[in-house]
This record gives C-alpha cells, structure tokens and sequence, in this order.
C-alpha cells in the first residue's frame, strides 16, 4: 500500500495585479467657449470694420473709383468687416479648442420644414409690425431710411438684408452668444438677453429710437425661440431672412416712384 501523504494546506492565492483605472475625463461644457472668448470676439468688431471700410477706400483709390451711392461703399465694407470677424473667431477654435467654427455655431440641419420657419419669419415680421402700431412708432427720418432714398440702394440692401445680413447676425447672436448666456442662465433668459444686444446694434441705423429697438429685440427674441427650438442657426438666418424680406418687398410696393439713379 502506498503511505498516504500527509495534509499540506493550501497558501493564499496569488494576487492579481489590477492596473490603475484612468480617472474619466471631465465631462464637456456645451458650448466650450467662455465669456473670455466672447469678449475677444467682441474686441474684434470695431477694428475689424474700420479695415472693411479701409479696404474699400482702398479700392476706391487704386481704380480711381468714388461711388455716388453711399450703399455701394457701405455693403462691401459691412461684408468685409464681418468676414474678418468670424475668420479670427475661426481661428480661435481651431487653435484653442480644435473646433469646427460652422458646427460650432449650430449651423446644423433644421428639425423643422424650411417653409414652417419661412412662415414662422413672416407671422413674425406681422407681430412686430403691429407692436410698431401699439408703441405709435414715428415713421421719421433716420441713416437707414437716408440710404433708401433711390431704388438701386434700396435693392442692393434687400439683396443683403435677406442673404449675408441674417446669416453674420444669426451666427453672431444666437450661434455665439446665446448658447453661452443659456448655460449659465438658463435657454429662457439666454434667448432674451442675446435679443438685447441685437436690438441695440441697430439704435444708431434707425435714429437712436427706442421703439425701433423694442421692435428689433422682439424679433431677435423670436429668432432666438426658434434657435432654441431646433438647434440650428440655419433654422434662425431662414427665419430671420423671411421677416426682412417681408418688410424690403412691402419698401419696393410703397417705392414703385422712386427714380433710378
């Protein structure tokens, strides 16, 4: 028989080594940009401007050229200043942040048929217009108007007041500035606050009128709405480019006298 070998119990199990986990990266802040950012943008407006308006003077000396029409020197100057802005806001988040600047700013696809938010411009353009009545808006002179006097103006403007003009404003103020309003303070008090800032843009254009701004702000109110409710600032120029055309076509019915110059 073989001799039974006696109990050797068992030692601990050998341990196994776990790697440390990596802590989880912090989640991201929608949107990225600061107020520190926000004020760049905002420091980049008057320089930027005044070299659109060098660069077409500019122009103007080199071809010999001086336009009658103050729309024609003020529009390329207007589109140049505005691109100047957005490349350096453009290259902000690229270089701070790695970011897309178009996605950034939500110009995203609409959640809503085109149509709906043309229509929801023009209900719009209707509802201001009848505030304007309400508030015994005066229909005074004032810059904007001064640049309307003659139909060539009047078309140029139009032409820009439905296409570049509610695309830099829309990216502006509601693909910029209010997103970062709502995350601190929530989206109702981002899209009104963001409207204050639009309706004062336009004080000086329509004669320091505080009814013109009340009339502005609602509307950037509703542009911001609608920002609010798709996500996308495409959504916001669409409606906002509705509500000028409405109010540019109802400027050439009223103007059919106006000589050509």
């Amino acid at each position: 028989m073989t001799e039974e070998q006696p109990f050797q119990p068992l030692g601990p199990p050998p341990s196994i080594e776990v790697p440390p986990q990596e802590p989880a990266p912090p989640p991201q802040r929608a949107p990225f940009w600061s107020y520190t950012d926000l004020a760049i943008f905002a420091g980049l407006t008057v320089p930027c401007l005044l070299l659109g308006v060098g660069f077409v003077r500019l122009l103007e000396l080199v071809f010999h050229s001086h336009p009658k029409l103050r729309a024609v020197e003020l529009l390329p100057a207007e589109f140049v200043g505005y691109a100047l802005m957005f490349t350096g806001l453009k290259l902000l988040f690229r270089w701070q942040y790695e970011r897309p600047l178009w996605r950034s700013l939500g110009w995203t696809a609409m959640r809503m048929p085109p149509v709906l938010v043309a229509i929801a411009g023009l209900l719009t353009a209707f509802g201001v217009s009848g505030v304007s009545l309400l508030l015994q808006t005066p229909a005074t002179s004032n810059p904007m108007t001064d640049l309307l006097q003659d139909r060539t103006s009047l078309i140029m403007i139009a032409v820009f007041g439905i296409t570049l003009g509610p695309l830099f404003e829309e990216l502006a103020f509601r693909g910029f500035l209010q997103p970062l309003l709502a995350r601190s303070l929530g989206p109702t008090a981002g899209v009104l606050l963001a409207a204050v800032p639009f309706g004062l843009l336009h004080f000086q254009e329509y004669g320091n009128s505080w009814r013109h701004v009340v009339l502005i702000s609602l509307a950037g109110a509703a542009f911001g709405a609608m920002k609010q409710l798709t996500g996308s600032t495409r959504a916001s120029a669409l409606m906002h480019a509705a509500y000028n055309a409405l109010f540019f076509f109802a400027l050439v019915l009223q103007r059919d006298q106006i000589p050509h110059r």
